[in-house]
């Protein structure tokens, strides 16, 4: 299964280096396992979503090392990948953009059919450019919000509700950031602490 990191630090901008490359179990250590694929996003000064990412593995990749080490920002997202769907390419690989939103999954849905008639349905099918059943997931999320007028809470709500009553679900454990807010969900809660 793939591995995320979340990070807001309010309103001062901070580094993620620890986390990402010094920390014992930290994501590069981490990708040595999910090796499918690797992705930073941030937002900067003006509040802009920006997102690195490649096909590769963490540990391998120069650019997330360098990343890890100097990108600054009040909000991070990280994600490794073990691919369960679409082939390794840069399109497949997390994090997601979509209206200056920042997202990244862990698990597995089934009824991409389904889901695919919805975002049809919703509007939000061109925002899918990859194979994925997280970027389409993110799409039906981000439908959600805009027909909750950009209740980012809402239309998490409203999408994995409707995910949940409609498609066969192994787990949805995802992030989504916005310059100023982190917002993570891991359904179903069969973890125990």
């Amino acid at each position: 299964m793939c591995r995320l990191f979340g990070l807001h630090a309010g309103h001062q901008a901070a580094r993620a280096t620890f986390w990402l490359l010094q920390a014992p179990n930290s994501l590069s250590l981490q990708s040595h396992y999910e090796p499918d694929g690797t992705g930073i996003g941030i937002f900067d000064k003006q509040g802009k979503a920006l997102v690195e990412k490649q096909p590769l593995t963490a540990w391998r990749d120069h650019d997330f090392a360098t990343e890890a080490r100097i990108l600054e920002s009040t909000t991070f997202l990280a994600h490794v990948r073990y691919s369960t769907t679409g082939c390794h390419t840069v399109l497949n690989t997390h994090p997601f953009e979509q209206d200056n939103r920042i997202f990244a999954h862990n698990g597995v849905l089934g009824g991409l059919s389904v889901l695919d008639r919805r975002l049809k349905a919703r509007g939000t099918m061109e925002l899918v450019g990859g194979d994925t059943d997280s970027e389409r997931m993110f799409a039906l999320i981000t439908a959600e919000i805009r027909l909750s007028d950009g209740d980012v809470g809402a239309g998490i709500t409203a999408a994995v509700t409707w995910i949940s009553e409609n498609l066969p679900v192994y787990s949805l454990n995802l992030i989504i950031t916005t310059s100023a807010e982190l917002w993570a969900v891991r359904y179903p809660d069969t973890h125990e602490f």
